[in-house]
């Protein structure tokens, strides 16, 4: 047993152990073998097939099996209060929270290197935006693809795979000797970052009780700025060390190349923790029937949060809501197999159209909205600062030596400029005031306002880059377009997990993701083409569209406090 009775009454349990679900005793043995796929992936090897894995000893051994003359069922909302709060969502926030930051590490990766990499792989402005839009691309095709697994094998899993896909694929685009296999290697972990992001916030907000979700949705978030700050500064600390750099005959092994490994290792990390340690989502569990793992997941959430107590879990089991359409439920348990490639690609996009119909209609077409205006704004910009704060190395705006086309190829790119990395360090730092600012009143004023409100203020600190004529000027607002953007990203996280069902969730952050990564795209390609003829035009767009998307929110319906359905 992963947590074994001292007998008199306590468990001695490691913390990785206790976290891990374990599977019970025949549950699987009622279930086709087509949803053995959907297993929690970890569980006690050797567990007594008569025990029942989390009862304290004092209790008789039929104990578990007699509970139900006395203890009710609970439905998912009133089990997850029932359970606690406590160290359990601690160290689930630490886990989720280390995975969102390797998503973050991975995406900036390539911005902090592109002022040093273009020598190497003899890149131009264009190519540079190809290369910044190439893993977005892959976040687009990989988003909604991991969404509707997760909604249909579970989260835990998909979350293993996607990370392990984004690590392996950004940690051998280190050995890339040229630009094109560098682009196709990036594009392929950016099929990785495009499921971890959007299952994470669904498999974490899954386990929240109603009136902590928001703040503590709002504090995974703030794991991203951990991501943009590990990445700048490891940035700052490896790529200015040209001694680290090894000659492999076929390669110069750089420092940059250095760097591209470490940031990598986020990812793996967090692969290796979720395949350990972590259970499935017992609202996932619930949604597809299998209530006794659902409930051991609850059972050991109250073990954990009531570490000191000897009570069980006071409930005999789950109620779970049967629907009469059992075509409804699960595409893939749909009667009858699909055997053709259409039926399949039906049935894969069903969610997608399950979005645009009444009542989700509104609510989809204003996250869409929302989701193009705020990734398109700040991929498009936040890519792009490390190469404007080098090319206002010698003074002024950025626009405004920009207005003059740079010469890359008789520019050298050492030594390296390690200004650029501190002030890339000071931007992503400026995140934490937003962060700790949603985190205090995402519960209070909720989602919606949030989200509205910084969008627009964002909106006006974009405008104020173009205007302003110093480089300090502009690294100050930069710092608060960081500060208040973060806010937005916050709210939406939250206000996108409330707003659908569990059968939907995965799916429709994903879809919305993918559709970020289209923004994302489209922003770094337009900065790549006019950042060295007309610095002005995708600046005032993107302070456009960011008001454009603040607007947006205000049509959203409010969720503050909701039930997860």
């Amino acid at each position: 047993m992963l947590c074994a009775d001292t007998g008199g009454g306590a468990t001695g349990c490691g913390v990785v152990a206790v976290l891990t679900a374990p599977e019970t005793r025949s549950s699987m043995s009622r279930r086709s073998g087509g949803d053995e796929a959907r297993r929690p992936l970890l569980g006690s090897r050797s567990e007594d097939p008569g025990s029942d894995g989390d009862a304290p000893s004092e209790r008789s051994p039929d104990s578990a099996d007699d509970r139900g003359d006395d203890q009710p069922k609970l439905s998912y909302e009133e089990a997850v209060e029932e359970a606690g709060f406590g160290l359990f969502h601690g160290l689930l926030l630490l886990v989720c929270g280390w995975a969102n930051a390797s998503d973050a590490v991975e995406i900036l990766c390539v911005s902090f290197l592109l002022p040093t990499a273009r020598c190497d792989l003899q890149l131009s402005s264009a190519d540079m935006g190809l290369l910044t839009a190439s893993i977005f691309l892959g976040m687009m095709l990989g988003g909604y693809m991991w969404g509707y697994l997760a909604d249909q094998r579970g989260r835990q899993r998909v979350l293993v795979i996607s990370l392990a896909v984004n690590g392996t694929f950004g940690a051998v685009a280190s050995l890339a000797p040229s630009f094109w296999l560098f682009l196709l290697l990036r594009f392929l972990s950016g099929v990785g970052v495009g499921g971890s992001i959007p299952v994470i916030f669904s498999y974490f907000s899954e386990f929240q009780p109603k009136l902590r979700r928001g703040a503590m949705i709002s504090a995974l978030a703030t794991f991203w700025m951990a991501g943009n700050i590990l990445a700048a500064g490891a940035a700052w600390l490896v790529i200015p060390r040209t001694f680290l750099h090894v000659e492999l005959g076929w390669l110069d092994f750089q420092s940059w190349r250095v760097f591209v490994v470490l940031c990598s290792i986020p990812s793996l990390t967090s692969a290796f923790i979720f395949s350990l340690a972590m259970p499935e989502s017992p609202r996932f569990l619930i949604e597809v029937g299998m209530e006794e793992e659902a409930l051991t997941v609850f059972q050991l959430m109250y073990k954990l949060n009531h570490r000191g107590s000897c009570k069980p879990f006071p409930a005999s089991g789950l109620l779970v809501n049967h629907k009469d359409d059992e075509d409804e439920v699960d595409p893939p348990r749909m009667r009858g197999c699909c055997e053709h490639l259409t039926c399949f690609f039906k049935q894969g996009l069903a969610p997608i159209r399950q979005l645009f119909l009444r009542p989700l209609l509104s609510r989809s077409i204003a996250l869409l909205i929302i989701n193009y205006c705020i990734s398109f704004g700040y991929y498009g910009l936040w890519m792009w600062f490390p190469e404007l704060f080098k090319r206002a190395e010698g003074g002024g705006s950025p626009c405004a030596n920009m207005s003059q086309p740079q010469s890359q190829e008789n520019e050298s790119c050492y030594p390296v400029k390690t200004a650029v990395y501190m002030e890339g360090f000071v931007t992503a730092a400026s995140n934490l005031p937003g962060n700790i600012f949603t985190i205090l009143l995402m519960d209070i004023v909720g989602g919606k306002i949030l989200l509205a409100g910084s969008l627009m203020v964002s909106s006006v600190s974009v405008f104020l880059i173009y205007v302003v004529k110093t480089k300090s000027q502009s690294l100050v607002m930069s710092c608060v377009f960081s500060g208040v953007s973060v806010i937005s990203w916050n709210a939406l996280d939250v206000v996108g997990t409330e707003l659908y069902p569990t059968q939907l969730r995965s799916s429709a952050l994903g879809f919305f993701t993918g559709v970020g990564r289209v923004a994302a795209i489209m922003g770094n390609v337009v900065f790549g083409q006019l950042v060295d003829s007309n610095c002005a035009v995708p600046i005032l767009v993107v302070s456009a569209l960011l008001l454009a998307g603040g607007l947006a929110a205000l049509k959203l319906p409010r969720t503050k406090q909701t039930d997860l359905t």
